[in-house]
């Protein structure tokens, strides 16, 4: 009976923390990933889903930028930034990321499948995903102070 009791909780973990999908997304170089690939051994993975003309995109990943050096010490966490801009604006994201200096991690999801998936709408739309590759967090939009809640969430998995 025991074990029973141990497959339903597996089960029901499995559900309520579900695992990123496998989808091909650009890198900014131009060759092809598939998100299957992401990968921390040594912490969780925060991916936030941004594109170039969303203000509050670019002031939460700016905000994070500037204690992003703090966090990878302190947790080893990762940041893997998806850049949902369609064909038209993709020629930005590069300067942009460039001039802004981010560390980050930085893909396009142009036709939006990995988005899609990942039910993503609106943006930012930032999930926290732990070694398993789970989806133990997610929030959408971005006010000035929600990084802190971010990295209380990513102290959490790694306690």
């Amino acid at each position: 009976m025991k074990n029973y009791h141990l497959i339903l909780m597996l089960l029901l973990s499995y559900l309520c923390y579900p695992q990123i999908p496998s989808v091909d997304i650009k890198k900014l170089d131009g060759g092809i990933i598939n998100t299957s690939e992401f990968d921390n051994d040594d912490g969780p993975i925060v991916i936030s889903f941004w594109a170039t003309w969303c203000k509050p995109c670019k002031q939460e990943l700016e905000n994070i930028h500037e204690v992003y050096q703090d966090w990878q010490e302190e947790t080893k966490v990762k940041l893997i930034a998806i850049s949902i801009d369609d064909a038209r604006n993709t020629s930005k994201i590069k300067p942009l990321v460039n001039s802004k200096g981010w560390e980050y991690e930085v893909y396009q999801d142009s036709n939006r499948e990995f988005a899609t998936k990942m039910g993503v709408n609106p943006i930012p739309h930032t999930f926290l995903i732990n070694k398993d590759k789970k989806i133990i967090y997610d929030h959408v939009t971005y006010s000035d102070g929600d990084e802190d809640e971010l990295y209380e969430k990513i102290l959490e998995t790694i306690e």
